[in-house]
Parts: structure tokens; C-alpha cells; sequence
């Protein structure tokens, strides 16, 4: 990413391409080392929208209150000239408290980030306010905020913008989910699958594959959601990525509702083996776990 200071000849790198969401620690270091170049390009706008980044590292590791520390320093900086700090700002505020199970307050700031995106012309950062507010909403609202994502993502001029696309059906996806729309579900699951596949991101196809045989669960068919999760633990096996909890879980769950309770205790403890070591949800659903412990037979050392 080149200098956005017309007084600066530094060449500083995209941040944004820095990410590993699913390594946070790690990614703030790598931030942080870019922060000195920074400071010394002169470029205002770069320097505050590598914190607010940081800032969104801290909240994924719960570390809330270190976020909005750093939120603070970041609004004190902010100028008129800031345009996409400004924005990034708006959303790692919101991103911090809806993590924090404070979505009604996290709501208004995605709005504000959403509506400043969008007057000016920033389709990129209007349809990731939008996806935000498609989070923080329940139901019908966040419906609204993701058919508003889909039509911004859908008719923009900028590819990134476009780029969202996947996201949107996965997330829209699983709001009809909730609220018990499972053939609407199944129609955007599957949309968002054959949108992976055209990018080749193996990790992501597999996981749309896994939201495909899920709601086939919920549509009761659970011969074919077994049939495609059976498969797809196979894909994994022989695919680079890590071995997924939630495809045995699933695989669990359907031999349980298809009689199987005694073939599915091995899938459960399994599931349990790999799931029980994720932080967010043993902080998010810790009786989901209790429940996998126990489906699986597991008992724990004393």
C-alpha cells in the first residue's frame, strides 16, 4: 500500500493482507512492527488504521478493555483527513463491544460507519458496516442490513467491494438458519459454495460444503447430510488443512438422529478432543461442549 501522504515517499505494505484471523497474537506483532515506518512516512491516515487493526486483534483475543484503550488514542488523532481511519475506527469500536455481548451498543456505530462509507463512495468499507450490522442485528433487521450488504457488494464498482460476496451468503445464510428458513438457507449455502469453489480457496469450500450438509440435517435429510459430511471428513484428511471438530460433531449428530447412538459416541468424542481446545467456544457454548463430552463417553483424568 503506497503512502496516501502526498509528502511521503515511503512505501508502506498492505496491512490488511497481514491478517490471520484465526492467530491474532501473531498478527499484532507483525502490525506493530509496521508502526515506526509509519510514524515516520508522515501519513496520519495509515498509522491510525494500522491500530485500529491491532485494536480488532485485541478484541479477538476478549482482551476488551486494551481495545478500547487503544480506540481511545486512535479518536483523539482522527481528522477530517482521516476519512477510512475514521470508518475503520467506527467498525473496531462496534466489532469490540458486540464482542463483548453489547450489540445494542455496538448497533449505531456500524450505522455511523455504514452511512459515512457510503456518502462517500467507499463500497469496500460500506459493505463491510453493512456485513457488522448483519451480526449485531437479530432477524428481521439483520436481514435488512444483509440484503442492503448483498445490493451494495453486488452492484459495486470495486472489486473488494464484490469480494464480501461470500461472507454475505454464508452470514444471510444462517439468519434464515435461525429463524427456521432452512430451504432458504439451503438456496444461499449453496450460492456461496459455488462462489468458493470459482476462487479455489480450498479451507473456505470445505466449510461451505460443511454449511450445505448442516441444514440438510435440519431439512431432516439426514441420510444425504451424513453421506456429504462422511465425505467431506475425507476431504479433509487429505486436504493440508487441520482436521475440523464440527464435521464430526455433525457426522455424530446425524447417525444419533438416524438410531445410531452407539456408532455416534466415537464421532462426539472425537469432536469433543478437537473442539474443547477452542477458547471462544468454551466461552461462548460451554454447554455445547458439556453436551459433546458427554454424547462422546469422555471422562477426564482425575
Amino acid at each position: 500500500m503506497a503512502s496516501d501522504n502526498p509528502d511521503s515517499t515511503t512505501d508502506l505494505p498492505d496491512f490488511d493482507k497481514l491478517w490471520n484471523y484465526g492467530k491474532p497474537e501473531e498478527t499484532e506483532k507483525q502490525f506493530r512492527a509496521l508502526l515506526p515506518a509509519a510514524r515516520a512516512s508522515g501519513n496520519s491516515e495509515y498509522l491510525l488504521q494500522v491500530q485500529t487493526q491491532i485494536a480488532r486483534t485485541l478484541g479477538l483475543r476478549r482482551e476488551f478493555e486494551s481495545s478500547h484503550n487503544l480506540l481511545d488514542e486512535v479518536e483523539g488523532k482522527l481528522s477530517p483527513e482521516t476519512l477510512v481511519a475514521r470508518i475503520r475506527y467506527l467498525w473496531e469500536r462496534g466489532r469490540t463491544f458486540n464482542s463483548d455481548k453489547k450489540p445494542e451498543t455496538a448497533s449505531p456505530l456500524f450505522v455511523e460507519a455504514f452511512d459515512l462509507a457510503k456518502s462517500t463512495g467507499q463500497e469496500y468499507y460500506a459493505v463491510d458496516a453493512a456485513h457488522m450490522l448483519g451480526v449485531s442485528e437479530r432477524d428481521d433487521a439483520s436481514l435488512f442490513w444483509n440484503e442492503k450488504e448483498m445490493q451494495v457488494a453486488e452492484t459495486a464498482a470495486d472489486e473488494r467491494a464484490k469480494g464480501w460476496l461470500g461472507s454475505l451468503y454464508n452470514n444471510t445464510g444462517w439468519t434464515y438458519h435461525d429463524t427456521r428458513q432452512y430451504e432458504k438457507a439451503l438456496e444461499l449455502f449453496e450460492k456461496g459454495l459455488l462462489w468458493r469453489q470459482a476462487r479455489g480457496n480450498e479451507k473456505s469450500t470445505l466449510i461451505a460444503k460443511w454449511t450445505v450438509a448442516r441444514t440438510l440435517r435440519s431439512l431432516e435429510r439426514c441420510d444425504e447430510a451424513l453421506d456429504r459430511q462422511l465425505a467431506l471428513q475425507k476431504e479433509y484428511k487429505a486436504s493440508e488443512c487441520e482436521p475440523d471438530g464440527y464435521v464430526s460433531e455433525e457426522i455424530g449428530e446425524c447417525l444419533l438422529a438416524l438410531g445410531k447412538k452407539k456408532e455416534a459416541t466415537r464421532h462426539f468424542a472425537d469432536a469433543y478432543a478437537l473442539l474443547s481446545k477452542d477458547d471462544w467456544l468454551k466461552a461462548e457454548e460451554p454447554e455445547r461442549l458439556e453436551r459433546l463430552k458427554k454424547l462422546g463417553g469422555v471422562t477426564e483424568p482425575q
